[in-house]
């Protein structure tokens, strides 16, 4: 058995894969950005074929992607997070046509063809704003961990419009209204509304076709699932291996290197 790996270096969190020559996932794993980004590449390749159960020298090749892809120095070939979010999302969904990603640090809209490849893509071009990181400012600002965000948000009645498109500036406008005397719920929904809503104009920008398919660690926020479907006005795919899209992606792309081309996915 020739496996693969994939390892997704993001800005807050790193991400692996392994697959095998059947292309399904067997082992992963997903680390905070703790240490280095050459460190938490290592350590999270060791954990993820911990998961699987085998050795390091069962992986016949690595590939590295996302912010810190460089990083993963045991890595035989880097490609880029668009091309690896593209072909993960497709392979989860085969019907995706537009993928949406939310990480900590940037949003991206991808126009992907029936195989996987990258039609057309366009990424946020405000600092962080409607990244993870303007929820990262709004979980400081109510001392809430990240989890609760999406929840609470769920349970506003008088959502507050958020005027900011800086997160520097995003926690002391949600501190102000806090300061107020308004419901954290309807300040977090405001929150989770712009963000959406520049999420939205990305896709836009793209061409939106059916299917659309969430990824990114921010596709595990309930709030955030319902309001892109609120203003797409469609259903939205979300996989419980969304937030490894990535290094999925990666993985697939380490596979072709040692199995050989794959038939296209069927439409």
């Amino acid at each position: 058995m020739k496996y693969v790996a994939g390892v997704d270096v993001g800005s807050t969190q790193t991400k692996a894969v392994i697959l095998d020559e059947h292309r399904a996932i067997v082992g992963r794993a997903l680390l905070d950005m703790e240490t280095s980004m050459t460190t938490v590449a290592q350590d999270a390749f060791r954990a993820a074929l911990e998961a699987a159960g085998i050795a390091e020298g069962d992986v016949a090749w690595v590939a590295g992607t996302g912010y810190g892809r460089y990083k993963v120095t045991f890595g035989r070939e880097q490609v880029t997070e668009i091309s690896c979010h593209a072909r993960g999302a497709v392979t989860l969904f085969p019907l995706t046509r537009t993928v949406i990603d939310v990480g900590g640090q940037d949003t991206k809209a991808i126009s992907v063809a029936p195989d996987g490849k990258v039609l057309n893509f366009t990424m946020n071009d405000k600092c962080a704003a409607g990244t993870g990181r303007f929820l990262g400012a709004a979980s400081f600002a109510l001392e809430m961990p990240l989890s609760e965000l999406g929840p609470l948000a769920l349970k506003a009645t008088n959502p507050v419009r958020i005027t900011t498109t800086c997160t520097v500036f995003a926690e002391s406008e949600i501190i102000s209204h806090l300061s107020k005397g308004l419901l954290p719920e309807d300040v977090l929904m405001g929150v989770h509304q712009a963000i959406a809503s520049r999420c939205v104009s990305l896709a836009r920008r793209v061409g939106i076709a059916s299917e659309v398919t969430f990824t990114g660690g921010v596709s595990r926020n309930v709030a955030m699932v319902r309001l892109l479907e609120e203003q797409l006005e469609m259903p939205v795919n979300v996989s419980q291996d969304a937030h490894f899209c990535g290094a999925l992606g990666a993985a697939l792309y380490a596979h072709e290197r040692v199995h050989g081309a794959q038939p296209a996915l069927a439409a």
